[in-house]
C-alpha cells in the first residue's frame, strides 16, 4: 500500500468537516473566540480579508449612486414595537439595556442602579431607528429617493454560534432606501441583488443563485426577499447576500409620507439590504483544502510572499538585497485596480516551518530565492490553489504575474461551479427528495444531499415539515428567463417553476 498522504490539516473535510473549519481558521490565524460568550475576536489576516471585502464592496454601492451614513447602535423598544411582524421575527434574538448606571454594593460587586424609562434594544438591523429619521428628512418627492448604505456592528442573541458563520455579534453593512415609486423600489431591491452577486463571483470567486424567498424564509414584515445563495464543500447551502424589498409597510409603521407630483399624501416605498462577515466564512468554505485557507487574489491581503532561502550566512546579505529589489518591482505592478501587495518573510526560521505557515494562510503566490536563484536570475514559483511548482525567469516573472494572479482567479471559480454543478440534481418525486437528502447507513447524516432542483407549490407549514423531518429548506426561487412550470413533488398542486433545497448554514 502507498503512503498516507500527510496534510497540514487535521481532520480533513471527508473526515469532519466542521472540526477541519475550524482548524483551517485557527492554522490561518483569522479568528478565535473572545471571553465574551458567543462573539469572536476577529485578528488581523482576518480583519484584513473583512477590509478587502470592504473596500470593494463600497466602491460598488458608491458607483451606484448610495452614500455612507451611521445610525445609533440603541434602539427603542417602542421602535420595534411599531412593525409587528419585524419584531416578532426578532424578538427572541434582541440583546436589551434595561440599566444606565453600575454601582458597588456591600460585597465589593458591581450592579445596575438606574433603571431606564424605556428598555433600548442593542441593534439587531436598523430598520425601524431609520425609518424615524428618514420621517424627519422626507416631505416632498423631491427629497427622494434617499440611497443610504452604513457599516456597523449589530447584536443577535444566539444559542450555538461558529465563527464567522454565525455570532451574536457580527459585522456588516445594510443598505435602507427610500423611494417615491413601487417601481422605483423594485428596482433597487434588484439592482442591490445584482451587486452582491457581481462581488461574490468576481470578486469572491464563489458562484451563487439569485433567487427570491419563499414566505416561510422572508424577512421578517418584508413582502418581498431576494437572495444569493452559495454550495459550499460539505454540499450545504450559505445565504451569502440579501435584498429586501419592503414595500410601504415599514414607511407606514415610521409615518414615511411625502407629498407626490400629483400633490397628494403617500407613504414612501422602501427596502433594504446587507451582507455581513459571514462571506469570510463562505470564502473559507468555498475554495480552501486540507492544507489550510485557499485565498482569490483579488481579496487577499498579501498577493505574493517572498522566502528568502539562506543556507549560509554568507550568502545572507546577497539573498535579501536580491528579495529586496524583488519586492520593490512587485509593489510598482498595479493589479486589479491598486498596487501588488508584497510581503518578504525574514523571520529566523527554518524554510519547511515558513512554506508551510504562507500555505496555511492561503497566500495564492509563494516565491523562493536563493543564491541558485540568483545565479541564474530567476525565481522559484508555487501557486496555491494548484500546488504546482515551477522555476521562471525573473524578469518572466514580473511580465507574467498578473496574468498568474488572473488565472487563480478564474480558476477557483470555475472549480466552485463545476463542484455545485456536479452536487446539483434535478428531483421529480418526493420519495426520490427523500431518498436524495437521507443519509445511507455509515453515512454522515448532515452532508448528505446537495442542491436539489424540484417544483414547489407548498406551504409555510409544509416547509416547517421537511426542515423538521430532513433539514432541509427552500433555499430560493431562483431567477430563470424561461422557467418550466410543472407539479409540485409534495402537493401535486401546478407549480410554475422548480425550486432550491438544500441542507444549509
Amino acid at each position: 500500500m502507498g503512503k498516507e498522504k500527510k496534510t497540514a490539516i487535521s481532520p480533513t473535510r471527508e473526515e469532519n468537516y466542521p472540526e477541519w473549519y475550524q482548524q483551517v481558521i485557527r492554522a490561518a490565524d483569522l479568528a478565535e473566540n473572545s471571553p465574551v460568550r458567543g462573539c469572536m475576536v476577529i485578528k488581523p489576516w482576518g480583519y484584513t480579508i473583512w477590509e478587502n471585502m470592504q473596500r470593494e464592496l463600497d466602491k460598488m454601492f458608491k458607483d451606484t449612486g448610495h452614500v455612507n451614513a451611521y445610525f445609533p447602535l440603541f434602539i427603542p423598544v417602542s421602535y420595534l414595537e411599531k412593525e409587528a411582524q419585524h419584531v416578532e421575527g426578532f424578538a427572541k434574538e434582541c440583546a436589551v439595556v434595561t440599566h444606565s448606571r453600575l454601582e458597588l454594593n456591600e460585597e465589593g460587586k458591581l450592579i445596575p442602579s438606574a433603571p431606564l424609562e424605556e428598555p433600548l434594544v442593542v441593534r439587531p438591523t436598523s430598520e425601524t431607528i431609520i425609518g424615524e429619521m428618514y420621517a424627519k428628512w422626507v416631505q416632498s418627492y423631491r427629497d427622494l429617493p434617499i440611497l443610504i448604505n452604513q457599516w456597523a456592528n449589530v447584536v443577535r442573541w444566539e444559542l450555538r454560534t461558529r465563527l464567522f458563520l454565525r455570532t451574536t455579534e457580527f459585522l456588516w453593512q445594510e443598505g435602507h432606501t427610500a423611494h417615491a415609486t413601487e417601481a422605483e423600489a423594485w428596482e433597487e431591491t434588484r439592482k442591490m441583488l445584482g451587486v452582491y452577486a457581481d462581488f461574490a463571483e468576481n470578486y469572491m470567486a464563489m458562484p451563487v443563485i439569485q433567487g427570491e424567498k419563499t414566505e416561510g424564509e422572508r424577512f421578517p414584515g418584508a413582502v418581498s426577499t431576494l437572495c444569493i445563495e452559495a454550495m459550499m464543500q460539505d454540499r450545504k447551502a450559505l445565504q451569502a447576500g440579501t435584498s429586501h424589498f419592503l414595500g410601504q409597510n415599514f414607511a407606514k409603521a415610521s409615518n414615511i409620507e411625502f407629498q407626490n407630483e400629483a400633490g397628494e399624501l403617500d407613504h414612501a416605498w422602501t427596502t433594504s439590504w446587507g451582507v455581513s462577515t459571514r462571506l469570510v466564512g463562505g470564502l473559507i468554505m468555498t475554495h480552501s483544502d486540507d492544507d489550510g485557507l485557499v485565498l482569490p487574489p483579488r481579496l487577499a491581503p498579501v498577493h505574493v510572499v517572498i522566502l528568502p532561502v539562506v543556507a549560509k550566512e554568507s550568502d545572507r546579505e546577497a539573498v535579501m538585497a536580491y528579495c529586496d529589489a524583488l519586492y520593490c518591482s512587485l509593489r510598482g505592478i498595479v493589479w486589479n485596480g491598486r498596487p501588488l501587495e508584497i510581503h518578504i518573510d525574514k523571520r529566523d526560521l527554518r524554510g519547511g516551518e515558513k512554506m508551510w505557515g504562507w500555505v496555511k494562510k492561503g497566500v495564492p503566490i509563494r516565491i523562493e530565492a536563493g543564491p541558485r536563484d540568483i545565479a541564474a536570475n530567476a525565481v522559484f514559483m508555487a501557486r496555491r490553489d494548484t500546488g504546482e511548482k515551477s522555476g521562471i525567469g525573473r524578469d518572466d516573472f514580473l511580465e507574467k504575474v498578473g496574468s498568474i494572479l488572473d488565472s487563480i482567479q478564474d480558476n477557483l471559480l470555475a472549480r466552485a461551479k463545476a463542484f455545485r454543478d456536479e452536487n446539483t440534481k434535478i428531483i421529480e418525486t418526493k420519495e426520490d427528495f427523500y431518498g436524495y437528502f437521507t443519509p445511507e447507513k455509515g453515512k454522515d447524516a448532515e452532508s448528505h444531499g446537495g442542491f436539489a432542483l424540484a417544483h414547489w407549490s407548498g406551504t409555510v407549514e409544509l416547509e416547517e415539515q421537511i426542515k423538521n423531518e430532513l433539514k432541509v429548506t427552500v433555499r430560493c426561487i431562483p431567477f430563470e428567463d424561461t422557467p418550466q412550470a410543472g407539479v409540485c413533488i409534495f402537493t401535486g398542486k401546478p407549480s410554475k417553476q422548480r425550486a432550491v433545497f438544500s441542507k444549509s448554514y
